[in-house]
């Protein structure tokens, strides 16, 4: 691989680094509908318990959001989001741990709560789009941004998801994103960029921006890949119903090996065992 690729992300207080092994961000799915863990993080003691779980695993980012997005989900509220979301913030935060939160939300309103609170990356499905606020809460939060490519939203977006080419359409995309950001006074430091694995893409398409994840180092910006037990996983392994953690790291295992900068995962500590293996028995190149 010989692409450049992002040394450090900026956020509001502070800058991720990234060396050879990618970060992990833990998954904090505060919904009862989510497609892998739906309704047992809901209540704020039980997700708040799940976050300091996954940072003693080894999670370097917290991505906290409380509305489901796999397919067909139902869209709530802002306030009945911030309901679900912001006491877990807070509860993370009184309970002294610097970890670093992300909000992940397409809601402006959310994600300056969440800001407030201690929140240091706004993580959005809809590249910033999708609420015309949101692009003004980045800028004068300095938080850290993720623009993600989906095509659709999360009700229509795998009706009948087509590209004739994913690969250079959502490099395309993503840099058009990266643009509209620059031109908003969001500094590249500060932008992230994720290719939305499983958001209108059909299992051959997520397969192919899985291999082909290097190509987007030239964009820039630090990459974000959201792959963790996704449906596709079931598919390429011959088996819709089985548990998807192995394939989960199989995946990331061919992220690092990219130089991809952040893995989103469900397991942090079988991935990020995974990693430590991979990387002292030579994997990496």
């Amino acid at each position: 691989m010989n692409a450049p690729r992002a040394k450090s992300w900026r956020l509001r207080t502070r800058t991720l680094e990234f060396g050879r092994l990618p970060l992990l961000m833990g998954i904090v799915n505060v919904t009862p509908d989510s497609f892998s863990d739906g309704g047992k993080f809901l209540d704020a003691d039980a997700a708040v318990a799940q976050s300091l779980k996954l940072l003693d695993e080894g999670a370097d980012i917290l991505d906290i959001g409380g509305e489901s997005t796999r397919p067909y989900a139902t869209p709530i509220s802002a306030d009945e989001e911030m309901a679900r979301v912001m006491p877990v913030i807070e509860a993370v935060r009184r309970g002294g741990s610097e970890a670093v939160i992300s909000i992940d939300t397409s809601k402006a309103s959310v994600a300056q709560a969440a800001i407030e609170s201690g929140a240091e990356i706004i993580n959005d499905i809809t590249g910033l789009v999708s609420d015309p606020a949101m692009m003004e809460v980045a800028r004068s939060s300095q938080a850290g941004v993720c623009a993600m490519h989906m095509q659709g939203n999360p009700q229509t977006m795998q009706d009948n998801p087509f590209y004739d080419d994913v690969v250079d359409e959502i490099f395309a995309y993503l840099c058009e994103r990266r643009d509209a950001l620059l031109v908003g006074d969001i500094a590249r430091e500060r932008i992230c960029l994720d290719p939305g694995i499983g958001f209108g893409k059909t299992h051959e398409h997520n397969a192919t921006l899985m291999a082909n994840c290097w190509r987007f180092h030239d964009l820039g910006c630090p990459l974000l890949i959201g792959h963790s037990c996704k449906g596709f996983i079931g598919k390429l392994i011959g088996d819709k119903t089985a548990d998807r953690t192995a394939g989960t790291i199989g995946g990331s295992l061919a992220l690092a090996r990219q130089g991809v900068q952040i893995l989103r995962v469900h397991d942090v500590a079988a991935v990020k065992q995974a990693l430590l293996l991979f990387e002292a028995c030579g994997g990496l190149v």
